[in-house]
């Protein structure tokens, strides 16, 4: 077993989400790091116990004390056109759970140390492509912004008190298994390449293992708390993206996707996630002595490539 920075303690984390996109990734690298990871899933399946994940339906299940928290969960914010309805359920899945989560820890005597907890860079909106956001920010305009403001308030609130809490603002998550890529990547896939709208917008975006090891070093140092930009430090526009894209797809030549047919086809989701941008930066993790793997989009996307 790997001795850890805490002290060379092993931590009891509780992971929920972690049969998600990050958090089948995240829950193995924990136990390697020497973590004893419990994922909380509302459906335990024989597939994710067969990879050695010790799952929960329900937090009675829970049999040693709680040294950490990590709360992934959440409904994508790209599943599907956001209706009122699924609006609601985004909320529901994020905030409420969030709120849920530390009260029912609360009733069952559990009072973990460390929190660490999913937000997003939607927490700025909509900004300028010059304008460069480091953590210290002010929260920006839109349904996400609200979103992302509201679910690091629940963080806080359903962390016990005295606990340190994290806050994980994650960019675009790029990987071949899942997640944005494989809908960004499948026009490329067939020789079809394209910007959306103007192309000047920024996509924010980091590389999963990148993601996956950002948040193993954060939970690893307790000296680090409050709200970290997991994005690499290298943002790039829609066409940026594309030519990128590009060197590593064969494609006809590139053509602009419209505004008009992306806001008829999503809705009001292309406006805050497709057609604007943010250019995120690191800083706050950078400043913690964290190194990326992949800073550079060339980089992630030949390795996302090759495998």
């Amino acid at each position: 077993m790997l001795t850890l920075l805490m002290g060379g303690k092993v931590m009891q984390v509780l992971l929920s989400g972690g049969t998600g996109f990050i958090g089948q990734a995240l829950a193995p690298a924990l136990a390697a790091r020497g973590h004893a990871v419990t994922v909380l899933t509302r459906r335990v399946r024989s597939a994710d116990e067969a990879r050695g994940l010790r799952c929960i339906d329900s937090l009675d299940r829970l049999d040693e004390p709680l040294d950490a928290v990590i709360n992934l969960a959440g409904a994508s914010l790209a599943g599907r056109r956001w209706s009122d309805a699924y609006k609601r359920e985004i909320v529901a899945s994020r905030v409420a759970f969030t709120r849920r989560l530390g009260q029912d820890l609360a009733s069952f005597g559990q009072a973990p140390q460390h929190w660490l907890n999913a937000s997003a860079i939607g927490f700025y909106g909509p900004q300028a492509a010059h304008t460069d956001l480091a953590e210290d920010a002010a929260q920006g305009e839109g349904f996400a912004a609200r979103l992302c403001a509201d679910w690091e308030a629940a963080a806080r609130a359903a962390a016990p008190a005295g606990a340190r809490v994290v806050l994980l603002r994650l960019g675009v998550v790029l990987h071949r298994s899942g997640g944005a890529f494989q809908q960004m990547a499948a026009p490329f896939r067939l020789g079809l390449a394209h910007w959306m709208g103007s192309g000047r917008q920024l996509l924010s975006w980091i590389h999963r293992d990148d993601a996956v090891a950002a948040i193993g070093f954060l939970l690893d140092d307790a000296a680090l708390a409050g709200a970290y930009n997991l994005s690499a430090p290298q943002p790039v526009s829609s066409r940026e993206f594309c030519r990128a894209m590009r060197r590593v797809y064969t494609t006809l030549p590139a053509v602009p996707m419209p505004a008009a047919l992306l806001r008829a086809l999503v809705g009001e989701m292309a406006d805050e996630l497709l057609l604007s941008g943010q250019r995120v930066l690191p800083e706050a993790l950078k400043a913690s002595g964290f190194h990326f793997r992949y800073p550079g989009i060339d980089d992630a996307l030949a390795e996302i490539r090759s495998s």
